[in-house]
Parts: C-alpha cells; structure tokens; sequence
C-alpha cells in the first residue's frame, strides 16, 4: 500500500502525462519531464535548495522532492499555517505562514529528520526584551496593539541577502531580520496596500504592491531609506518582482497581464509587454530568460535582448488551474534549464529548457514602451 501510495505521488499517470505533452506544441524544443503530486492544497511556492526542490501549499505542508529521480525525500511542516512563501539560504530554509511567523529549518542530510525546525520569528527571547518597552508597541487598529516585530497579517514574500532576510506582508509593512542572531532589525511602513513580492540584490530591495507601486529601497548603516517609487495604471497591482542575475534588470507582473522592465537603479523604462491575458502571478530568471506564470494557466518564456527588452520563444501549457509559482534551475552540463511550476492544480510539473531556444524564430512586434510615472525619494 505504502509502495503504491508513494508511486502515485512521484510522477503523474499515463493520462497526465499524455494531457501535459498533448497541451505542449508539436516541435517546440521545451519538454515536460515530470507531475508530482502529493499536496492536498494548491501549490504556493518554490524553492531549490541544494539537491532538493521545495514545494509548499495551502495544505500547511513542505515536500523536499530530491534529484535527480524526483522522488519525495521528506515532508515537513504540517500544521503551521498555510505556506506563503519559502527560501533557502546556506543550510536554512526559511518560511512564512498565514499565522504571521516565519519559520526556520536547518538542512542535515540525515534522511529522518533532514530539515529540523530551530527559530520562529520573531523568536521568544526578541520578543521578552521588547515586552519592558513601552515604544515596543505599535497600534495595528483601534484598540489593538501589537509589538512593532511581530507582523499584523500574513506574511506574503521573504528574500534573503548579505546577511538580511526581508519580509513582506499584506499589513502593509517590511520588516529585516539579521540571520545570524533572527533579531529584528527595522519595520517599515512600506506601501497603502499588501504586499505581494520582494526582492533583494546587493544592498537594493523592491518591493511589489497591490497599491499599484514598486519600490527602491537602499540600505544605509543602520536602516533602509526609499529612492523611488515606480507607479503603475490606476487599478492596476503589482503581483511580483524579479532581479536578474546580474543585478542590472529589475521585472515586475502586474495584474493587467503585463510585464515591466527596467534597469535597476536608474529606474529606465527599458520594455513593457503584453505577457498574458490575465493577471500575471509569478516570474523567474536565470541566465538570459525570464519566465511568467500567469491566472491564464500558462507559462511564457521569455529571452532577454539588449538593453533589456523581452522576447517571446515559447508558451508552456499543461496545469488545468492559474501557475502560482516558478523556480528555475540552470543545468551547465545539458545547456538549458529546468523550469519548476506550482500551481492551483495542486501539482508540482517539471520542464527542460534548452539553451538554444528561440534561435532562429520570427521575432514578434512587442508594445510600445509605456512611460510610467516615476517618484525620486529623499537622496
């Protein structure tokens, strides 16, 4: 029974299978590889983590799938809140729940308890020192008061860089937490609305808003200051955000459907393209390819040009339900990447990207730039 059990949970049925290459074009170089299932809640995030992707849900649980078989390595969890997002970082891996807390897991390689819980955050003794401090607490709404560490809604987004791990939230605010220690550091009342995406790169962090905006913030020697504010159509939100590799390009998905570039400190409009015909809910980057997944169930692919202008090669379709989340991984030895996508479907599906894709295809006519406003913060 345990045998059968764990093979219907590693990869998809004939049927599956068939359904997800037959809704991939004929000749198209990308294939798909795998459907995992073994969520009882759509799939949240992703991240990839040494030998392992992680796949988090809704269902409050954590699967470690290992490579290069796929094969569920480990679960774990289970009971802490619906995931809302998951990083890795050295040998931790971090989470952020619908109960407010972020959660921290050391990675060991030992198969029966590879990925320990250690700290939630804020931890207990952060907590009891702020406790005797009557500037600790902060007002949340009438007759509500809370201590300025703790968030006040769930926690939508983490990043990890240079030491900090970043935190968003749908109460409107960011908080930083320095990871050696998990002291938190700041809590900034970044936007009027939830935020949806951070990211961070080098001393820089955006941040992505149902309110319409993206933000610049820049670390100083004790806090986080704004340099700007990027702002979108009126009624439209920003669901995500994304960094290249090289740190020079900055994207962002918008619930129009669109995706913005542009370069990272300067704030130049460099492309803005009709990516899907719904919101856009998630993007990824690797190499020269940037990757959107969108409510319209799709996946776009997407080559990166001068100045930073996108391309379309390619549209991945097989998940029956919006894609909530893309993780990419780059494969020197094969020259192409695999591409991880979670989505409302509950599945985790698995696809190769070779590096030559879009070589010789027809360019399509991309939108016109569209100038968006532009606000400077205090230099």
């Amino acid at each position: 029974m345990a045998g059968r059990q764990r093979q219907q949970n590693i990869i998809a049925t004939n049927d599956a299978w068939q359904a997800t290459a037959a809704a991939t074009t004929l000749g198209t170089p990308h294939k798909p590889l795998a459907v995992l299932s073994g969520h009882s809640g759509s799939v949240s995030c992703l991240a990839v983590c040494g030998e392992f992707i992680l796949s988090a849900s809704q269902a409050s649980d954590i699967i470690a799938w290992q490579h290069p078989d796929l094969r569920p390595f480990s679960r774990f969890g289970h009971g802490d809140g619906a995931v809302k997002a998951v990083v890795a970082y050295g040998n931790r891996v971090f989470t952020a729940h619908q109960d407010r807390r972020i959660r921290v897991w050391k990675v060991s390689r030992r198969a029966e308890n590879a990925f320990r819980l250690v700290a939630t955050l804020p931890t207990a003794r952060d907590c009891l020192v702020r406790l005797v401090e009557r500037s600790s607490f902060v007002e949340t709404r009438r007759n509500h008061r809370r201590l300025w560490i703790e968030h006040a809604d769930t926690i939508s987004c983490l990043a990890v860089s240079g030491g900090l791990i970043f935190s968003g939230s749908w109460d409107k605010t960011l908080k930083v937490w320095r990871s050696s220690d998990l002291k938190c550091l700041e809590s900034i009342r970044a936007h009027d609305d939830a935020i949806n995406g951070i990211v961070a790169h080098r001393g820089l962090l955006y941040s992505a808003s149902a309110d319409g905006k993206i933000r610049l913030w820049v670390k100083g020697k004790t806090s986080h200051s704004l340099k700007a504010t990027l702002v979108n159509r009126k009624d439209v939100s920003w669901n995500t955000v994304v960094v290249c590799e090289d740190g020079k390009l900055v994207y962002g998905g918008g619930s129009d459907g669109c995706v913005m570039g542009w370069e990272g400190q300067g704030l130049r409009l460099v492309c803005h393209v009709v990516a899907h015909t719904m919101p856009v809910l998630c993007l990824c980057s690797t190499a020269a390819f940037v990757c959107s997944g969108s409510a319209d169930m799709s996946i776009g692919l997407w080559k990166r040009e001068g100045e930073g202008k996108l391309q379309r090669i390619g549209t991945i379709r097989g998940h029956e339900g919006p894609v909530k989340c893309l993780q990419a991984s780059w494969n020197y030895v094969g020259e192409g990447f695999m591409l991880y996508s979670g989505g409302l479907d509950k599945s985790l599906r698995v696809w190769w990207v070779p590096k030559e894709y879009g070589i010789g295809k027809k360019k399509e006519t991309m939108e016109k730039c569209v100038l968006f406003e532009v606000e400077r913060g205090d230099d």
